[in-house]
């Protein structure tokens, strides 16, 4: 067989060369893929069991740490219970011995309040016999007034009607001898007009006489023609002459005693109207007595009036007193039940309270006093220009409450500091618990943790810091002078570096 000679390199066109050098980059490039995937695969095995380690070491510390606390926190139980119980003692104590002065002081208070019941129910009987006293003199008082009044009212009554019975019997005498004056009087003038009848009698007599003298001539002659005439006419009229004579007479008698009568009359008229104007006079003058005698009467029952109101209020003012006094009285017995209900609940507090009290409380249950003699003088010039005559009685009634106020005051003071050591306590505690929380959480790996800010988690050569630009770290730097931004340090496991160069 003849020997096969080498081949001959034929030149390559560029567009070989190209393709080529396109096949070596894909080769390159499908390497440096596999490579990556290789490496990538690598860290995720290494991350998963890292974080498994992490997981299986933190349950260990967190298991070693439970037990280091648990052991801490029992000492520490165990510490503050033996101190409570202490505490406790020596506050049971305290409070016996304030129960023992409280009630000491209660007893006090009981006998004070017993004396001053006494005392003020002593001062209400005086009062009450004080206001007897008084309304018995005030009835005196009006009873005797009452009697003069009516002795005075019996006394001008009877002067009055004395008085008026004079008067009636001096208007009857004056009556009397008016009608004796009528009837002379009344006899006179019938003297007299008999007297004057007669004269006119004779009078008139004496001209019917010289009359019938001058006419008996003439009369003669016209007697025989009133003859002859009468003659006739009493034959004609004899009935009628004798009827009207008759009546004549009759008219000349009644028509008589008609001006009698009539004169009589008239006299009488005359006297009534003047004893009638005498009558009105008298009766004018009465009804004035009598007018005077009523208004002195409305005036005596006005004052009686008066004096029946003013006794009536008086007795309502008394009765408004002494029931006012019953409701206060009422009303101070509910109070000072209440405050046995209360003494009995503070004997009752303190008694609890005493099993609490402290050894030294026991002993010297008030606290003296932490101020310098100066000091006290000075607090009680102050005291004394500051108070007012109505306060210091009230202080000097609440003289006795000093002790119970300086323990009250003790007590507030302790409460008000185990509240401040409290609020210290619970302080460090929180802060404690925050750095407790710090440290764990940079020991751990957990959606909360990955989710904060963590300088030690490192991810592709990055930290989950927020980091700023160069122009924006220089213009930072530039705002803020001379004091730039804290410096933040990455920090790489060295595993990472190795795994990433090989």
């Amino acid at each position: 067989m003849p020997k096969k000679g080498k081949k001959a390199k034929i030149p390559l066109s560029d567009e070989d060369q190209l393709l080529l050098f396109q096949q070596k980059l894909l080769a390159e490039e499908e390497a440096a893929k596999k490579k990556e995937r290789l490496l990538t695969q690598f860290l995720k095995d290494k991350l998963a069991k890292e974080e498994h380690n992490s997981a299986l070491n933190l349950n260990k510390i967190n298991t070693q740490w439970r037990t280091v606390l648990r052991e801490v926190k029992t000492r520490e139980l165990h510490k503050d219970i033996e101190i409570l119980s202490q505490t406790f003692e020596r506050v049971v104590d305290c409070k016996d011995s304030v129960i023992k002065s409280l009630a000491k002081d209660l007893t006090e208070a009981e006998e004070q309040y017993a004396h001053a019941l006494r005392s003020h129910l002593h001062n209400i009987d005086q009062l009450l016999t004080l206001q007897r006293r008084r309304l018995s003199l005030l009835e005196e008082s009006y009873n005797m007034e009452l009697d003069v009044l009516t002795k005075e009212f019996e006394t001008e009554r009877k002067t009055i009607t004395d008085q008026h019975e004079k008067e009636i019997r001096y208007l009857q005498d004056v009556f009397m001898a008016m009608e004796q004056n009528y009837v002379d009087s009344e006899y006179e003038s019938k003297l007299e007009f008999q007297s004057m009848w007669d004269d006119l009698k004779n009078k008139n007599l004496e001209e019917k006489h010289f009359l019938r003298l001058q006419l008996e001539n003439i009369v003669e002659d016209l007697w025989r023609r009133f003859q002859d005439a009468l003659k006739n006419y009493t034959d004609a009229t004899e009935d009628r002459k004798i009827a009207f004579e008759t009546l004549k007479v009759k008219d000349e008698k009644s028509s008589k005693e008609i001006e009698m009568q009539m004169k009589k009359i008239q006299k009488l008229q005359e006297a009534i109207g003047i004893l009638k104007g005498k009558i009105i006079a008298h009766s004018r003058e009465s009804e004035w007595q009598n007018q005077c005698i009523r208004n002195d009467k409305e005036l005596v029952h006005v004052q009686l009036r008066k004096l029946k109101a003013q006794r009536t209020q008086a007795r309502g003012v008394s009765q408004e007193n002494l029931v006012k006094l019953t409701l206060e009285s009422n009303a101070t017995l509910k109070d000072l039940k209440k405050v046995v209900e209360k003494g009995e609940k503070i004997l009752k507090l303190a008694e609890i309270c005493r099993k609490f009290e402290t050894e030294e409380e026991k002993v010297l249950p008030f606290y003296s006093s932490v101020l310098t003699p100066m000091e006290q003088e000075e607090v009680e010039r102050q005291n004394q220009e500051d108070l007012t005559e109505e306060l210091a009685k009230v202080m000097a009634n609440y003289s006795g409450m000093e002790n119970f106020w300086k323990r009250y005051n003790k007590v507030k003071l302790e409460v008000l500091s185990l509240q401040h050591r409290r609020v210290q306590l619970l302080e460090i505690s929180g802060k404690l618990r925050e750095m407790l929380k710090q440290y764990l959480d940079g020991i751990s790996v957990s959606d909360e943790v990955l989710s904060q800010l963590n300088p030690l988690f490192i991810v592709n050569h990055r930290s989950n810091l927020p980091q700023l630009s160069a122009p924006a770290q220089s213009a930072q730097s530039a705002q803020s002078g001379d004091r730039g931004p804290p410096t933040t340090y990455n920090i790489i496991e060295a595993a990472h570096i190795v795994s990433h160069t090989l």
